[in-house]
């Protein structure tokens, strides 16, 4: 009896040990850079996706969208369970990327008196940023080829950096297209219009689109306003005109974006800066 007990044991062991999906391993690393947003479809379809422990939207079709931050370090980790209910994963590797560094004088930086008023102020813009980019919405409006919102050079790239001696300021988060005052600017994507309001101390006008999947544009230093929140865009839709309002030193576009709070750069959606 008590072999035939083991033997039991042992079979319902084996059985068990079978009926447990094997894990999927991609085999070939997902390529990207700092500061990159990249859109990929899953090398076997499934559900709860993570980077890195955080939720990631996918459409129906097992596609998706993740930004990297601007010092993201050279790993990352997409986890999700199969369609067949199979643990997955998919290694991220991250190249490092040469931004633009100005080194000055430690002299220069010249930090004003505190101002209460305009701390104040900053609060309340800001917390009006947060609203609108508080939704994911779950349009894929993210996945057509976006175009430049506007006409002109890029005069200071994503992640620019100056240096004061030893103590770094904040970097540059987006993209500054050189443009004449009153010059349209269009929706790089269609989107829903977020947030239309200014002048704001820093970004002056202001417009916010939602691209969908946590993916927001965000147009700044705009002559004119010519949407609504809540308005739908298609790809091309003038929203505004290029201004020198907020703290701007001319007219010009910033065109900055943010994927669930992280700051990417909108040049790796370009057909002609992607990478």
């Amino acid at each position: 009896m008590k072999l035939l007990a083991l033997l039991l044991v042992v079979a319902a062991a084996a059985t068990t040990v079978s009926a447990t999906p094997l894990p999927f391993r991609a085999e070939t690393p997902l390529m990207t850079r700092q500061g990159a947003i990249v859109r990929a479809r899953l090398p076997r379809p499934g559900h709860d996706l993570t980077l890195d422990g955080r939720p990631v939207t996918l459409t129906g079709d097992s596609r998706f969208l993740i930004g990297i931050d601007r010092d993201a370090g050279p790993t990352a980790m997409l986890s999700w369970t199969t369609d067949d209910g199979r643990p997955a994963r998919w290694a991220v590797t991250v190249a490092p990327h040469g931004w633009d560094i100005d080194r000055l004088p430690a002299r220069l930086s010249m930090p004003g008196p505190p101002n209460a008023e305009y701390d104040a102020r900053r609060e309340r813009e800001l917390g009006q940023v947060r609203v609108a980019r508080a939704d994911i919405s779950p349009l894929p409006f993210w996945q057509v080829a976006f175009v430049r919102p506007a006409p002109g050079r890029t005069s200071t790239n994503f992640g620019a950096q100056r240096f004061y001696g030893e103590r770094a300021a904040a970097y540059h988060g987006g993209m500054d297209i050189a443009a004449p005052g009153g010059t349209p600017i269009v929706a790089p994507a269609p989107a829903i219009v977020r947030l239309a309001t200014g002048p704001f101390a820093l970004e002056g006008n202001i417009v916010i689109l939602d691209h969908g999947f946590g993916l927001y544009s965000a147009m700044m230093h705009l002559s004119r306003i010519d949407v609504k929140p809540g308005q739908i865009l298609a790809q091309g839709e003038q929203l505004g005109l290029v201004g020198a309002t907020g703290r701007a030193t001319g007219p010009h576009l910033h065109w900055g974006m943010t994927w669930l709070g992280v700051k990417v750069d909108p040049a790796t959606l370009l057909p002609e800066t992607r990478g």
